[in-house]
């Protein structure tokens, strides 16, 4: 039950509170460079000193383990740093690498620790012991989020030395056992209470991160998501439209039926746009009455152009706003990446531009090499003049 509802839990975690997970799982190389450092120094005196090459052999495995672990820390880093942008699926591929170290670190941790009992040096004990708390400790600390994660080493790492210290008739080496037994209890019990800590609280950073891309009037983004967001969806890879709106009329009904009704007929507006946006899609409120739409799947201009005149359809359709019946108008310029630019500064500049041509004629939409404008009947467009130029 307890297993369950953990994972349910880690299950609800959001995209990009999971990112930001195992981004913090490879933040830092000191725990496990430690780790291998002090390992070796046990392992070398305790070999030095009864020379058991079972320990020597111990010693090497931790430290390669070690060396291996890093070198997948500075992979992960380095698949973060270049597009396309890290996605969940491939993120728990690295995740899954990153728990298999520590799991594998904590088995020959937990042998080692063993072995340094069996071999009846108090002091050998004690360091090799020493080094397994420490690394609980560290399970505790940064496997939290992974609650079975965390207890798979807390188990690997206690296992062997509770077996050995139960195999001794004495009773110093049983309570040695009940010892580790109980740390491993405690140790969970840290993991379940930051589990649930740690949940809420990169949840609600999250959310607060959220609201500041957030338009409040209209729920839609505002600019600062477009200029995060518009870069990542170019660095992936495929056509993205940018349409940029300036509703027509809009100043005329803001003045004759006031401010409120302004207000709504926005709300309306960004509405519908949400409803024509595909999920992957952006709806951007820029201010004023100007909004602009990022189409994300574009396999052809085509595709940019059916948006423009479902947008223009759309947003021309009346409104009704407390019984008042309002027809507004809107102008699109569109710009496709990559012909019409590979930079998000390039491709908001070429819709700009695109825009102003197209406010020359309320209602009509303007391509980046074609202006079209929709008959009376249809948004379906018809040639009025000769594209922009490149």
């Amino acid at each position: 039950m307890l297993f369950n509802r953990m994972e349910s839990g880690r299950a609800s975690i959001s995209d990009d509170v999971y990112m930001e997970v195992i981004t913090g799982l490879h933040g830092t190389t000191t725990p496990t460079i430690l780790v291998g450092v002090c390992q070796a120094m046990v392992g070398a005196i305790t070999t030095f000193e009864t020379g058991d090459m079972a320990t020597a052999v111990l010693t090497a495995a931790g430290v390669t383990v070690a060396i291996v672990r890093l070198l997948g820390i500075f992979a992960f880093r380095r698949r973060l740093a270049r597009p396309p942008q890290l996605r969940r699926a491939e993120a728990a591929i690295w995740e899954r690498r990153y728990v298999a170290g520590t799991i594998v670190t904590a088995l020959v941790l937990g042998a080692f620790a063993a072995r340094s009992i069996v071999l009846g040096d108090a002091v050998c004990s004690v360091m090799a012991i020493g080094i397994g708390f420490g690394f609980g400790a560290g399970v505790v600390a940064r496997l939290s989020l992974r609650p079975v994660a965390a207890f798979l080493d807390l188990v690997a790492i206690a296992m062997p030395a509770v077996v050995v210290t139960f195999m001794q008739p004495d009773l110093r080496h049983v309570g040695l056992g009940l010892l580790i037994v109980m740390y491993v209890v405690a140790s969970f019990e840290m993991v379940r209470l930051s589990f649930n800590a740690s949940v809420g609280q990169i949840t609600l950073k999250r959310q607060f991160e959220q609201l500041a891309r957030l338009d409040p009037m209209t729920g839609v983004f505002n600019r600062s998501a477009l200029a995060a967001d518009l870069p990542n969806m170019l660095a992936s890879g495929g056509a993205v439209a940018v349409h940029a709106l300036d509703l027509d009329r809009f100043k005329e009904a803001n003045d004759r039926f006031g401010h409120p009704v302004g207000d709504a007929l926005l709300k309306q507006v960004a509405g519908r746009l949400k409803a024509l946006a595909a999920q992957e899609d952006l709806v951007i409120r820029m201010g004023g009455d100007e909004f602009v739409l990022v189409q994300r799947a574009v396999a052809a201009a085509a595709d940019a152009e059916t948006m423009a005149q479902r947008i223009a359809q759309s947003i021309g359709a009346p409104y009704d706003v407390d019984g008042q019946a309002v027809e507004l108008g809107v102008s699109v310029g569109v710009a496709v990446a990559p012909e019409d630019g590979r930079t998000a500064e390039a491709l908001l500049s070429r819709s700009d531009k695109a825009l102003y041509r197209a406010k020359q004629n309320r209602g009509s939409y303007v391509l980046a090499r074609k202006l079209r404008m929709p008959d009376a009947t249809a948004a379906s467009g018809r040639p009025v003049a000769e594209g922009l130029a490149a």
